[in-house]
């Protein structure tokens, strides 16, 4: 690829190795906190570090920025590996923790008390955020900032040997009070937590913030360029200012601008707020953003990462349509699906002069855009199910599948022609009486004549019953997040998002489907075995994406 036709990331990774910048070398790493489940929006992350790491034929670590132990877990440490492994990359030796560098980080602090450049600060946390103040005016500096660097060191020690209660000292940069970005109004460095940490047990009890921990992990690893997005932006400063400070290797940060979709919350905070809330059933439902959801509900990890590669990477925030992720999504599934029929409201079809008793095996391709997927034979016999939809006692104009009197090709099969309708005691139809003919299997009829509709089936004899849950967008509003007319996005949650049908009829080659296996059921949409709820003697279908955009059409109605 030209660098004019690069992004302005890869572009300035291009300018580097062209100038000889770190010796030609690209190191990138990606830096998840264990704190929760990854969602779509790190997947553009993990797909940027990973693959310029691959691009440039450097490396990429990843890191797990674990320096909250109250919130972290290594449930979610196993789930992260297995989200960037699900997406298809791979960090070889190179799996690391912020708290591998625990003791460096504090020597470190220990190095910028004793110049001077830090120093204990003794009080609250509510006093020390009014003491920062807002921008356009200077902040308050605190009345312990001139303590001696003695008198540091030997608090910090203490902090560190668990002499003090949480929240009576913290560590602070001396850096600047009256400084427009606030973050530089002496951030806190240290702060005390009691908590047993998921890695290092009860070995320390102060942890690093974030901001301190963070560039200096990427020193420590020789990362070259931080990439990460655009929040990141007003932090720059004081990345470069710790790492001037030491005096240590110091890498570049570029920010971009964070994937966002309509539709869509992407929200930790929020997420798990309708999780606790029981708006969806889990942190994997699959109307969920998390990569745990939507590999539930199907998505294949080659749709994410060719969707991440086609939005590209951005100095700006914006907004991208869900129905060009469920475009690029039908593309990969349409490739890669074998077709199978399943009837998701099935209505009983009976062939009045199909022999009683007899069943025969009709071919059916399994994919027509791939002759290496072959074919398979499905059974067919004289009772059948097909979509309740796809018959109608009074159609209008234009309605060409099955009604009285009406003929139509069972796909792979024969023509049937409506004789008669049974109705119960209510008035609904409940079998269809048809005939069909013999002489148009798999094909035309003999005669020449045409039907203008085709329909799928499943032979009632043969038939595997499954739940079907078919999804919608979680949210009905495109910007759930906007806060407009007093509204929280918990306000615009559509009450139809999920639609569970629980007599499907499915053909019988798929009874030992696979969770992760994904399947066009021809005329309805692409699905898959969810690997939650399904188990033996319980087969359960999640409907990845419609076979087309329905969505839209909806909101121009």
């Amino acid at each position: 690829m030209s660098e004019s036709n690069q992004d302005f990331v890869r572009q300035i990774i291009t300018a580097d190795c062209a100038a000889g910048k770190h010796d030609g070398r690209v190191h990138t790493r990606f830096p998840p906190e264990p704190n929760g489940y990854l969602h779509i929006g790190h997947a553009k992350s993990i797909c940027l570090n990973f693959g310029i790491a691959q691009e440039f034929g450097g490396k990429c670590n990843l890191r797990f920025d674990d320096t909250n132990p109250e919130k972290e877990d290594v449930e979610y440490v196993e789930c992260i590996k297995e989200d960037v492994r699900w997406l298809g990359f791979d960090w070889e030796d190179r799996l690391f923790f912020a708290s591998d560098y625990f003791q460096q980080l504090f020597d470190w602090a220990v190095k910028l008390v004793e110049k001077g450049k830090a120093y204990v600060d003794s009080q609250s946390v509510e006093e020390i955020r009014k003491g920062r103040g807002m921008g356009g005016s200077p902040g308050v500096e605190s009345p312990y900032r001139d303590r001696s660097s003695d008198e540091n060191l030997d608090l910090l020690m203490r902090m560190k040997a668990g002499e003090f209660e949480e929240g009576s000292h913290v560590l602070r940069a001396k850096i600047d009070m009256a400084a427009e970005n606030l973050l530089l109004r002496d951030p806190v460095l240290y702060r005390i937590r009691k908590v047993a940490h998921h890695r290092t047990g009860e070995a320390w009890c102060i942890y690093p913030t974030y901001d301190w921990a963070h560039g200096q992990s990427d020193s420590i690893e020789n990362i070259t360029h931080s990439v990460c997005t655009l929040e990141f932006v007003n932090h720059r400063p004081l990345y470069d200012w710790c790492l001037e400070e030491l005096e240590v290797f110091h890498p570049q940060q570029i920010e971009f601008a964070r994937l966002n979709i309509n539709h869509m919350v992407m929200s930790k905070r929020k997420l798990l707020q309708m999780v606790e809330a029981g708006h969806v059933s889990g942190w994997d439902d699959p109307r969920m953003p998390t990569l745990i959801g939507m590999r539930r509900r199907g998505f294949t990890p080659a749709a994410i990462r060719k969707f991440c590669e086609h939005i590209g990477v951005a100095k700006f925030n914006g907004v991208h349509e869900m129905s060009l992720l469920e475009f690029v999504l039908r593309e990969d599934l349409n490739k890669c699906s074998e077709r199978r029929m399943a009837v998701v409201d099935p209505i009983k079809v009976t062939l009045s002069n199909y022999p009683e008793g007899k069943s025969e095996d009709l071919e059916a391709i399994n994919n027509p855009g791939d002759e290496s997927a072959g074919k398979r034979m499905v059974p067919f016999s004289r009772q059948l199910y097909i979509e309740r939809a796809d018959f109608m006692e009074d159609p209008p104009k234009k309605y060409f599948r099955l009604a009285p009197g009406r003929e139509v090709r069972l796909r792979y099969a024969y023509f049937i022609t409506c004789q008669e309708v049974i109705k119960d005691d209510a008035g609904e139809v409940v079998e269809i009486i048809c005939s069909y003919d013999p002489a148009t299997r798999g094909g035309d009829a003999p005669d020449g004549r045409k039907v203008k509709g085709t329909i799928h089936w499943v032979s009632a004899a043969h038939a595997v019953t499954a739940e079907v849950r078919e999804y919608d967008h979680l949210f009905n509003d495109p910007n759930p997040d906007s806060g407009e007319d007093g509204k929280t996005f918990l306000d615009h949650i559509n009450p139809d998002s999920l639609r569970t049908r629980r007599d499907c009829q499915l053909e019988p080659s798929l009874e030992n489907a696979t969770p992760g296996q994904p399947y066009q059921f021809e005329r309805l949409g692409y699905f898959c075995v969810d690997s939650a709820d399904s188990a033996p003697g319980r087969l359960v279908f999640n409907r990845t994406v419609g076979l087309r955009d329905s969505w839209a059409k909806k909101q121009k109605k």
